[in-house]
């Protein structure tokens, strides 16, 4: 008998809870206890119980001590990873925007059915910005909307973006393809319209925005980025050199790095490694058990090749001596190259592996250095290189 009412008791409670669960996914305003109340039938001391509860666990929160209770990250969470796709989305978003240099607020939002569905934001850092709820719908028109209209406009297909004023944002909204070429997700760009001119947003943002829209597609899955078809093959631009400003900006991006160097018997070993450019060298880490470290130790010549699979078509080549640093396990200059190296290709310095993984952490110090964006051809080879020997 005890059994059956402890039983009885806990499925009553299940049962509540995800009432109350319900209610706050169909109440993205919130609610105050007097409102939940009628629909629970249970006291006011259990209800408070319950809410503080989910409270603690992040399903809920507030905005003040007694103010409305609203869903919190981990309910939220319920509304937007409906897919596997969402959560590799949000994931991919949170990895690439924490490395952006825009200073707006950044989203990522999917078609739903009557609007647009907030899936993740990066506030802006100033005190006035643009700000969504996450996890949900926008109902109200959007640039980002626009994106998936079939047919799209002549504008989007043409420009590649969707732009929209009001009185009170401005915003910017670019495709984000799993397979290069039809949009299933928006990167949106949303800022305060006192604080940007139409032509000074696109001027200042766009080319970071494409790129990030450009990364997202390809964490997705693209092998290239050409939205709506806008810019087929045939319709490269030319190459032309990178600066040194510009190759910099490029290495900051997760892009990895081909080492070539030689092995014992004279034969080609190339192999992808994490690197990092500070404008005068480049740091490669090599893990516990990697050959190409001891290839490199025995013959320190090296070439590094880094390009991206989408227009620009942006690529940068380097060789030099490869370097051994005396960096042991405890040294703090290892650990922090190490944290910024997990930041860029993991999107978080926590995931960073230990250092008691590394085997050996090399310099390269480049004798010649080049950048190019564009169709690579036969004059560009003959092209003058920032670093030349």
């Amino acid at each position: 008998m005890n059994n059956k009412m402890q039983n009885d008791s806990l499925i009553s409670t299940a049962e509540r809870t995800l009432k109350l669960v319900e209610l706050f996914l169909n109440h993205p305003e919130g609610l105050t206890p007097q409102e939940i109340l009628p629909h629970l039938g249970i006291s006011r001391g259990a209800l408070f119980l319950l809410l503080r509860t989910l409270k603690n666990a992040g399903y809920l929160e507030q905005s003040e001590r007694r103010g409305r209770y609203r869903a919190g990250p981990r309910l939220t969470a319920w509304r937007t990873t409906s897919s596997e796709f969402h959560q590799n989305l949000m994931d991919a978003f949170y990895q690439e925007a924490r490395l952006h240099p825009l200073s707006e607020t950044l989203l990522i939002t999917v078609p739903a059915a009557q609007g647009i569905l907030t899936l993740a934001q990066v506030e802006s850092h100033h005190t006035v910005r643009s700000a969504y709820p996450i996890g949900e719908v926008i109902q109200t028109r959007n640039p980002a909307e626009d994106l998936f209209q079939s047919p799209p406009s002549s504008s989007i297909v043409q420009n590649g973006y969707s732009m929209q004023l009001s009185s009170e944002t401005i915003e910017l909204a670019l495709p984000v393809c799993a397979d290069g070429i039809h949009p299933q997700a928006a990167l949106l760009l949303s800022a305060p319209s006192f604080r940007w001119k139409e032509e000074d947003l696109i001027q200042h943002t766009l080319p970071e925005l494409r790129a990030l829209a450009a990364r997202l597609s390809y964490r997705l899955g693209a092998t290239t980025y050409t939205p709506y078809q806008v810019q087929p093959p045939g319709q490269l631009t030319a190459e032309a050199p990178l600066n040194p400003q510009e190759i910099r900006r490029f290495l900051q991006g997760p892009w990895t790095a081909r080492l070539a160097c030689l092995r014992p018997d004279g034969k080609p070993h190339v192999i992808p490694v994490w690197q990092e450019w500070d404008g005068k060298a480049f740091y490669l880490i090599a893990w516990r058990g990697s050959l190409w470290a001891e290839y490199l130790l025995q013959n320190p010549e090296a070439s590094l090749t880094i390009d991206e699979p989408w227009p620009p078509l942006r690529r940068v080549s380097a060789r030099g001596k490869a370097i051994p640093l005396p960096l042991g396990q405890d040294n703090p200059q290892l650990n922090e190259l190490l944290r910024r190296l997990s930041e860029r290709y993991l999107g978080e310095a926590t995931l960073a592996p230990s250092s008691e993984q590394i085997q050996q952490v090399f310099q390269i110090i480049p004798e010649t250095l080049r950048g190019w964006k564009g169709l690579l051809t036969a004059h560009s080879l003959k092209g003058e290189g920032i670093i030349s020997s």
